[in-house]
C-alpha cells in the first residue's frame, strides 16, 4: 500500500511557496526514493555493461559469432530469471532490489558458463574431434562442471531463506532463478548453437602449447617454492582484509542517497537546524494499558539520555517533568482500551546510538505490557535478527558447498581447502568495505557520505554472492585438475596442466564479472557502490592471487592428500557422485618439477 500511496502523496506536499519550501521525508519515503534510484542505476549500468562485455568477449574469442552466442546466453539468463521471479511473485513478495540483482548476476553467470562451454568445445575441436563428437564431449565434461557450479552458487544463495525477512529472502529466489536459467541456457541452447556454428567458433591462428603458456609457467614456479609464494600471497590478503577487524554494524539512514535527493535534503536541513526528528519518533503501544498509569511511565522514559519529549494521554514529559497537560484523545485507543506513548529523540542520539536508545526504552519497567515500534525500532529489530543468524548462515553455506565439492571430487581435503581460500578472498572484500565506506576513504572520489558504520544486510548478501562465485571458479579449476589426475595419477603434475587449461577462462570470466559489478560504483545509492566495488575486488583477487598462487601452493604441499578420503566416504562418493562412467582410475605417479 505504501508503495502506491507515497508517489501519489509526495507531489502534494513538496512545493515552494514564496520563501517557504516544503519537502517530504520519513523512513518510508527514504526507502522509496532509494529503490527508485537503485532501479535507475541498474538500468544505466546495464546499458554500459552489455557493449563492454561484448567487446571483451570478442577480444577473448577473436570470433564475433562466439561472442554473440555467449552474450546471448547471458541475456537468456536475465530474461529467464525475471520470468521465474514473476511466477514467484504470485506466492510471496520480491524486493525490487532483488530483481535488479538478477540483471547483473544473469549477465555474469550466463557469460561465465558460456565461456566455459565454448572454451571446452574449442579444445575438443583442436584435439581432432568432429563437431558432433566435440559437442557431446563438451556436454559430458564442461556441462557436468557447469551443473556442479550452478548447484554450488544456488546453494550459497538459498541459505538466505534462513532469514525471516522478505528483503533477504528475495535474493535467494533471485539467485536460484538466475542459476536455473543460466545452466539451462549453457547446457541446452548453447550446445545447439555450437552444433550449428561448428568450426566457425574456432580461434584464428596458431595456439600456444599449454607448457609454453603464462599460467602453466606461473603455476610451476609457485609449486617449486610453495612456502615462499604462498606465504607472501597469504600475508597480502590478511593485510588487505585487516580493516574488517574494526567493523561497526549500524543502521542505514537517508545518507545512502546522494545529496541531491529530496529526502536527503530534508534530513540535512533537520540535522543543521533542528535538534529533534519527529518523523523518526518511537512508538510505545500498550494494548491493555491505562491512561492514568501512563504518566509515571512517561516520566521515567523522559529521563533516558537523548529523549527530548514523551507524549502520552497524561500529558507531555521532558527530563522527568510534565511540561503540558493533554486530554489524551490522540493517545487513547478508539475502543477505550489501551494507550499509546510517542517518544521524540534528539537527532544526535538517533545518529550515534539508535540501537542503544531503543534497548534503553525497552529496559524501562512499565506498569503494563508494552510493544515498542516506529522506524528506529524496526531497523534495530531487523539488524539484530540479521546479526543473530550470521553463524547459522556461514555454517550452512560451508556445509552445502562442502557436500557439492565432495560429490564432484571425492576428496575431503579439497572442499576444506576451497573454504579456507574463499574466506581469504572474501576478507579482502570486507576489508575494503570498512576502509572505504565505514571510514570514508575515497568518499569524495566515489561520491558518498560515510556514516561510520556498515549496514549488515549488504555484506551478508555480498558474502553469499561472492562465496558462490568463488566456488564457481574453484569448481572450474578443480574439474580440470581432477580430469588430469584421473588420467595420469600424477598429483603434482596435474596441477599446472589443469591451471593452464582453466586459468585463461577463469581470468576472462572474472574480468567480465568485475566490469559488470564495477559499473554500479557510478550509481547514486551507497548500497550499490558497496556492492559494485566490493564484488569487483573480490572477483579479481579470487581469480588472480587466490587461484593463481595460493591454490597451486596449497596443492603442492598437500600432494596426493588433495584427493584423499576415508574408505566409507569413497564408497559414498562412488554411489552418489555424477562421475562419467568412462572416467579412468588414477594410476599413482609423481612429477619432478623443473
Amino acid at each position: 500500500m505504501r508503495r502506491q500511496l507515497l508517489p501519489t502523496l509526495a507531489p502534494h506536499f513538496t512545493r515552494v511557496n514564496g520563501t517557504i519550501r516544503v519537502e517530504v521525508g520519513g523512513g518510508d519515503e527514504v526507502f522509496r526514493q532509494t529503490m527508485e534510484r537503485a532501479r535507475q542505476d541498474f538500468l544505466r549500468a546495464e546499458l554500459v555493461i552489455l557493449p563492454m562485455v561484448l567487446l571483451l568477449l570478442w577480444w577473448v574469442y577473436r570470433r564475433l559469432s562466439a561472442a554473440l552466442v555467449t552474450i546471448g546466453i547471458g541475456l537468456f539468463a536475465v530474461l529467464g530469471s525475471l520470468a521465474l521471479l514473476r511466477a514467484v511473485v504470485a506466492f510471496t513478495d520480491i524486493s525490487t532490489f532483488a530483481s535488479n540483482i538478477a540483471l547483473v548476476m544473469g549477465i555474469g553467470l550466463g557469460v561465465d558458463y558460456g565461456l566455459f562451454m565454448v572454451f571446452r568445445f574449442r579444445e575438443e575441436l583442436r584435439h581432432g574431434a568432429e563437431v558432433e563428437e566435440a559437442v557431446a564431449r563438451t556436454v559430458r565434461g564442461a556441462g557436468r562442471t557447469v551443473l556442479f557450479s550452478g548447484v554450488t552458487v544456488a546453494a550459497s544463495l538459498s541459505v538466505l531463506l534462513a532469514f525471516p525477512f522478505p528483503f533477504l529472502s528475495s535474493f535467494a529466489y533471485a539467485g536460484v532463478a538466475v542459476v536455473l536459467a543460466a545452466v539451462l541456457g549453457a547446457t541446452v541452447l548453447l550446445t545447439a548453437a555450437l552444433a550449428l556454428l561448428g568450426r566457425r567458433v574456432e580461434r584464428r591462428g596458431p595456439t600456444k602449447p599449454e607448457a609454453a603458456g603464462f599460467w602453466f609457467i606461473a603455476a610451476n614456479r609457485v609449486m617449486r617454492r610453495p612456502l615462499m609464494f604462498g606465504g607472501a600471497a597469504l600475508a597480502l590478503l590478511l593485510l588487505l582484509g585487516s580493516p574488517f577487524l574494526g567493523v561497526r554494524f549500524g543502521l542505514p539512514d537517508d545518507r545512502v542517497l546522494p545529496a541531491s535527493a529530496q529526502a536527503r535534503q530534508m534530513y540535512d536541513q533537520i540535522r543543521t537546524g533542528f535538534t529533534t526528528e519527529e518523523a523518526d519518533a518511537i512508538q510505545v503501544v500498550a494494548p491493555k494499558g491505562d491512561d492514568g498509569a501512563s504518566g509515571p511511565y512517561a516520566t521515567k522514559l523522559s529521563r533516558i539520555q537523548g529523549v527530548v519529549r514523551v507524549d502520552s494521554a497524561a500529558g507531555s514529559y521532558a527530563a522527568g517533568q510534565r511540561v503540558t497537560s493533554s486530554t489524551g484523545t490522540s493517545y487513547t485507543a478508539k475502543s477505550g482500551a489501551g494507550t499509546r506513548l510517542v517518544i521524540t529523540a534528539s537527532s544526535k542520539r538517533l545518529e550515534s546510538d539508535a540501537g542503544g536508545l531503543v534497548h534503553a526504552i525497552r529496559a524501562v519497567q512499565a506498569p503494563f505490557a508494552v510493544e515498542v515500534g516506529g522506524y528506529p525500532a524496526e531497523l534495530i529489530d531487523y539488524r539484530d535478527g540479521v546479526t543473530e543468524r550470521l553463524p547459522l548462515i556461514a555454517g550452512l553455506i560451508i556445509l552445502v558447498t562442502f557436500i557439492v565439492l565432495f560429490l564432484m571430487t571425492g576428496s575431503v581435503l579439497a572442499p576444506l581447502k576451497a573454504t579456507v581460500l574463499n574466506v581469504l578472498s572474501l576478507s579482502v572484500m570486507f576489508g575494503a568495505l570498512v576502509f572505504i565506506f565505514q571510514e570514508g576513504h575515497l568518499s569524495d572520489l566515489l561520491g558518498f557520505t560515510p556514516t561510520g558504520t556498515i549496514e549488515p544486510s549488504i555484506p551478508i548478501l555480498m558474502f553469499c554472492i561472492a562465496y558462490g562465485l568463488s566456488m564457481d571458479y574453484e569448481v572450474f579449476l578443480l574439474a580440470r585438475i581432477k580430469e588430469e589426475y584421473d588420467r595420469t595419477g600424477d598429483a603434482v603434475g596435474a596441477v599446472p596442466v589443469g591451471v593452464a587449461r582453466s586459468a585463461p577462462l577463469v581470468t576472462a570470466a572474472a574480468a567480465i564479472l568485475a566490469i559488470s559489478f564495477a559499473a554500479y560504483a557510478a550509481g547514486d545509492v551507497a548500497f550499490l557502490k558497496q556492492l559494485g566495488i566490493g564484488m569487483a575486488l573480490a572477483v579479481i583477487v579470487d581469480a588472480t592471487v587466490v587461484r593463481g598462487v595460493l591454490l597451486p601452493a596449497f596443492m603442492r604441499l598437500a600432494g596426493r592428500a588433495n584427493w584423499w578420503a576415508p574408505e566409507p566416504l569413497r564408497r559414498l562418493h562412488r554411489r552418489f557422485s555424477f562421475l562419467d562412467e568412462n572416467t579412468p582410475q588414477p594410476r599413482p605417479r609423481q612429477t619432478t618439477l623443473k
